[in-house]
């Protein structure tokens, strides 16, 4: 597998040098030259979860890394469940939520701990990463106790849901969390900035797992094909899928799946009031706001760092981008959107609501659809308990670290602090 870096095309690398790389020359993201598509898909579709995924990624994977590789790897990362569920005759929710973190996180973090741990040889990577809920705890749990690598997660200060904090701020051992005093996309962006830093970069052997690494979003692309798998046993012939989106890998992974010949439909970018994106496909001007706090809090960002990649699948299949259907909600929308889903039968949070609601407002009378489910709705406990009136038991994995005390750094989002505490704590 080869990629090419979509700010400096010139720079082209592995499977295996991307991993580690993470980001390109001037941040660049890494993008594949050739984007591989699957025959006999019927016969694809047939598969049990693993055994596909097996197949999907060594279309990517088996040339470099060698098919039995591959196979170790998804069988190392992908064993737990993802059931699609039907929440009326148009609807159905993918849940990507029964993982140990509770979250679609798990599937690319995972994924991407076995790829590192394999390729690390004899360094002692840090992976830094930026996390707006459900991606620091997947990275937490993926990484814990790997002697090779060394975790630090910095995250917004009071914009997280607790519970989501307490699954990875009270870890400790090779997990390392910073609460920054500022939003997402400062978190995001210290990481960026750690990354142009040789002394960072060179003397920690930095590494991102964000989903700008690449590992990460093809272990996404996966569970679009068990999406349509299982909704085609449900008579959804070609789905519509709705994604929340934040970041916008989760979206990327799915217009890969699509371009490997998937048969999805059409895809809808559904964001909270942190809206670039359906602004950017309604007006074309790009123009990025400052970041508001929503109870759909993984979603609260404003410059989505996988866009580049979104616009770089397009261009190379054709695909003109006003194909992806933005919908944004409001507060009082998501509230209400919680509600409706609830009173359809269906338990959800704030972020599947607002992607069920927008497959709702989308849907052609022809259509039907999936919606992402990518949080336990205990995650989000005291939203869902208030817009709900509710008490929702939490499941075990939350009950484990509800009584844990919090483990975090506290610091202003300033570079250089953060330098200071990169060395003082991961150089030891």
């Amino acid at each position: 597998m080869q990629l090419y870096n979509l700010k400096h095309p010139q720079q082209l690398v592995s499977f295996s040098e991307a991993v580690q790389l993470g980001l390109g020359k001037d941040r660049g993201l890494f993008f594949p030259t050739e984007i591989p598509v699957l025959e006999d898909m019927d016969s694809l579709l047939a598969l049990p979860f693993v055994e596909r995924s097996k197949k999907v990624l060594g279309a990517w994977l088996a040339s470099e890394l060698g098919q039995p590789a591959v196979d170790a790897l998804v069988e190392g990362a992908f064993n737990f469940p993802l059931p699609l569920v039907k929440v009326d005759e148009r609807r159905a929710c993918l849940e990507l939520f029964h993982g140990p973190t509770l979250a679609f996180k798990d599937f690319g973090a995972r994924f991407m701990a076995q790829c590192i741990n394999r390729l690390a040889g004899d360094k002692v990577l840090t992976i830094l990463t930026a996390t707006s809920g459900d991606t620091g705890a997947a990275v937490a749990d993926a990484f814990f106790g790997l002697e090779k690598v060394k975790v630090m997660v910095l995250y917004p200060e009071g914009k997280i849901s607790l519970l989501q904090e307490k699954m990875f701020s009270t870890l400790g051992g090779n997990i390392h969390t910073v609460a920054v005093a500022s939003d997402f996309d400062a978190c995001q962006h210290l990481v960026k900035q750690a990354f142009d830093d040789e002394d960072i970069r060179e003397g920690l052997h930095l590494n991102s797992a964000n989903s700008i690494n690449i590992s990460r979003l093809l272990a996404q692309v996966c569970y679009y094909f068990e999406a349509v798998a299982q909704a085609q046993a449900l008579g959804f012939a070609e789905p519509v899928v709705a994604v929340p989106s934040g970041n916008f890998g989760n979206l990327t992974a799915g217009l890969l799946a699509k371009a490997m010949g998937l048969p999805i439909k059409r895809f809808i970018a559904a964001t909270n009031s942190n809206d670039t994106v359906p602004r950017y496909l309604k007006s074309g001007d790009w123009v990025p706001e400052t970041t508001v706090a929503t109870m759909s809090n993984a979603m609260d960002v404003s410059e989505p760092s996988n866009w580049p990649r979104v616009e770089a699948i397009c261009a190379q299949l054709g695909w003109p981008l006003t194909d992806i259907t933005g919908v944004a909600l409001s507060e009082a929308e998501t509230s209400e959107a919680l509600a409706r889903l609830h009173d359809d039968g269906y338990l959800s949070e704030p972020h599947a609501a607002i992607a069920a609601r927008a497959l709702s407002l989308s849907l052609d009378a022809a259509e039907q659809g999936i919606f992402l489910g990518t949080a336990h709705p205990a995650k989000f406990k005291d939203v869902v308990d208030r817009e709900l009136q509710l008490d929702l038991p939490l499941p075990p994995e939350l009950a484990a670290v509800a009584q844990k005390p919090l483990l975090s750094a506290r610091l202003a989002a300033d570079f250089a602090a953060l330098k200071a505490h990169m060395f003082d704590c991961l150089s030891r």
